[in-house]
């Protein structure tokens, strides 16, 4: 498999008409919604994954034309492929793909699509670089959704390194932001960060959880002790 359209006839080959309009309802692709027009092929994420495996040659280019489907699973591979690629690749192919996912956010346009991805791109090469916060903050802050969901998911790169500041730096941005889908995105991390590093975490929550989403906070307290789950719940302003 060694372009863009083999990778496409092969995901093609494996489409699923009746699962498609399942996920056209799930990741809610009607008007108005935050996948809007979003086409789906009714691929599950493993077959994607295994399509994507068999694809090793593809050029960025061919990545950039995925990126480009109207099908939600061929956007999905394309990313695969970058994820795949990233572990062994150089500083200079790693800084490409970095540049080609940033510069594509438009079409990494759906949660799923950041989540598979974020921590394992933009989040991995970040670890090293003295503009981590910088490039962390400046997606935080974007008008564009997806780029803000990027923002919080990256920092999971961090949080398996047991650097949480990464993800409180991105939580302080967006802790008032307006679209459930950060809310969990965020809830998601801190979570994750309070189970390496509980301390910054509850400092966090000393601030915010009187005023913070209700969605971001529970996902935040999901693992947390019964008692201190419910101090914080209780701290909620009426």
């Amino acid at each position: 498999m060694t372009t863009a359209s083999d990778l496409l006839a092969a995901l093609h080959a494996r489409a699923n008409p009746k699962r498609a309009d399942a996920l056209q309802g799930f990741f809610q692709t009607g008007p108005g919604q935050y996948g809007e027009g979003d086409r789906f092929l009714g691929l599950r994420v493993p077959d994607v994954r295994a399509v994507a495996k068999e694809a090793k040659a593809l050029t960025l280019a061919d990545v950039e034309a995925l990126l480009d489907s109207e099908w939600h699973e061929a956007r999905l591979a394309a990313l695969a492929v970058m994820v795949n690629r990233f572990p062994k690749a150089g500083q200079a192919d790693r800084e490409a793909m970095v540049a080609l996912y940033l510069r594509r956010t438009d079409r990494i346009n759906n949660w799923d699509l950041v989540d598979v991805s974020a921590p394992h791109i933009v989040g991995t090469y970040l670890l090293d670089r003295d503009d981590a916060l910088d490039v962390l903050e400046r997606l935080a802050a974007s008008e564009n959704l997806w780029e803000r969901r990027i923002a919080a998911v990256a920092t999971f790169a961090f949080i398996r390194q047991r650097d949480v500041v990464p993800t409180l730096v991105v939580a302080e941005r967006l802790v008032n932001d307006r679209h459930d889908l950060i809310h969990k995105a965020v809830g998601w991390m801190l979570r994750e960060a309070a189970l390496r590093e509980s301390a910054p975490v509850e400092a966090f929550l000393d601030r915010h959880a009187a005023t913070m989403p209700r969605t971001m906070l529970r996902y935040t307290l999901e693992r947390f002790p019964d008692p201190l789950r419910r101090r914080y719940m209780t701290m909620r302003v009426s």
